[in-house]
């Protein structure tokens, strides 16, 4: 899936003196034209996210046309096999009705048979009286043997009856054989027709059925990709909230930086003792004091440098790589209830569960024109929400085991910058921000 890299910008609360926090915070203009500068980013990375929800809405919009092109053409395609699977059964059943008539006709073929082969002994006789005796003669004989012209008449019907039975004979003999080869003929090629056209429907419809699983198989890919278009709209307008949330955050910082150079410059005119005090003591807390901390299930006193502990305990992991990959933080590991605490002034950019962070919040920091992004990661539950402004040494959270976590421990981040999903501008806290 496609990860816009999203810059979360410094959304610091700066403010209304001229320290804040036991840091110095610059009172030239070049502090809010800083900020506006972030902020104008910011703007232009949520006018680019807009465009991307905007092409990811067309996106799973086309999406949604070719699934629904898709389905009618499965409904289509089931309705051609549901047809062809009713024609291969009636044409199936016909066969088998064409097999009875078979059976059938192959009992009648007997009977033409018997009938054939009595004839022809029948014949066989009367060529075998003809050629012994000669059909004129026998014929001849029956006629001069009449006794008067009556008796005459009679013998000679009887003869025209007993050739004329001989030719019938003959013909129905030859219709009986011609009757026996055109039935066979007939019944045949209607099987054979039969099992053509059998043969063919299952061939069309084992063609339908591999359209029907090639369109199955485009389905699952079209749903495979809404879901990855959903996911990766989601992620859009994450991205937009936190830019909301952050641009939000800096026009409050803008307004209140103004407000304080404001009441800075009155105060100057006012009485400069108060301008010379104050950038005494902005001069004084540059260096971070390491906290000795408090005891396991304590909270770490506060440092009175520009960093805090976030908690007490013992660092279990450090930053760096390990056996399971790159490791971008600090794990800080304690068995009691832990409070964990802002580790410098600043304003919530988010407060919420993670799959991998599990319980967790991201504190922005502005320090002497810098931006920082802190993280506070498996936390068992969460004392400040997203937006809030905080405090250095104040209870955000307690130590937890959620998300992606082995163990009760606190997931520290430190980012010179914004916070990306690839972490790049992830440093090591030690040095920095006083630890166990």
């Amino acid at each position: 899936m496609k990860k816009q890299a999203i810059s979360l910008a410094v959304a610091a609360t700066v403010g209304m003196g001229t320290v804040i926090g036991g840091f110095a915070i610059q009172t030239e203009a070049a502090s809010i034209s800083s900020l506006k500068e972030q902020q104008n980013k910011i703007q232009s990375q949520r006018s680019d996210v807009h465009s991307n929800i905007k092409e990811s809405t067309e996106k799973l919009s086309e999406i949604k046309n070719q699934q629904t092109n898709v389905k009618n053409e499965i409904q289509s395609l089931d309705k051609e096999i549901s047809e062809t699977t009713k024609q291969i059964e009636e044409k199936t059943a016909k066969i088998a009705t064409t097999k009875d008539e078979i059976t059938k006709l192959q009992a009648k073929i007997e009977e033409l048979k018997d009938r054939i082969e009595k004839r022809n002994i029948l014949l066989k006789e009367r060529v075998r009286s003809y050629q012994e005796n000669g059909l004129g003669i026998n014929y001849l004989d029956v006629l001069l043997g009449s006794t008067s012209f009556s008796d005459f008449i009679e013998r000679a019907s009887a003869v025209a009856t007993f050739m004329q039975a001989d030719q019938d004979i003959l013909k129905q003999h030859e219709a009986d054989k011609n009757e026996l080869e055109a039935t066979q003929l007939q019944v045949k090629k209607e099987l054979a027709s039969l099992e053509k056209m059998v043969a063919e429907l299952e061939s069309m419809k084992k063609q339908l059925n591999a359209e029907r699983a090639e369109k199955d198989q485009l389905m699952a890919q079209l749903v495979q990709q809404e879901e990855e278009e959903h996911s990766h709209m989601m992620d859009l307008k994450e991205q937009e909230k936190l830019l909301a949330i952050q641009e939000a955050a800096i026009q409050k910082a803008i307004k209140q930086e103004q407000e304080r150079q404001a009441k800075a410059a009155a105060a100057a005119a006012a009485a400069k003792s108060r301008t010379t005090q104050s950038s005494t003591i902005a001069s004084s807390g540059n260096a971070p004091k390491v906290s000795s901390g408090g005891g396991s299930g304590s909270a770490p006193n506060v440092s009175s440098g520009v960093w805090t502990q976030p908690a007490t305990g013992y660092v279990s992991s450090g930053f760096g790589y390990r056996s399971a990959g790159r490791h971008d933080g600090v794990d800080i590991a304690n068995g009691a209830s832990v409070p964990i605490l802002a580790a410098a002034d600043g304003v919530v950019i988010r407060a919420y569960y993670s799959t991998t962070y599990g319980n967790c919040i991201f504190l922005s920091h502005s320090i002497n024109g810098q931006v920082y992004t802190t993280v506070y990661a498996h936390m068992s539950s969460l004392a400040v929400g997203s937006g809030a402004t905080v405090k250095k040494g104040q209870k955000i959270g307690t130590m937890g085991n959620t998300g992606r976590s082995r163990g009760q421990h606190l997931h520290f981040e430190l980012h010179k910058g914004p916070w990306t999903p690839d972490k790049r501008n992830a440093i090591n806290p030690v040095g920095i921000v006083p630890l166990p």
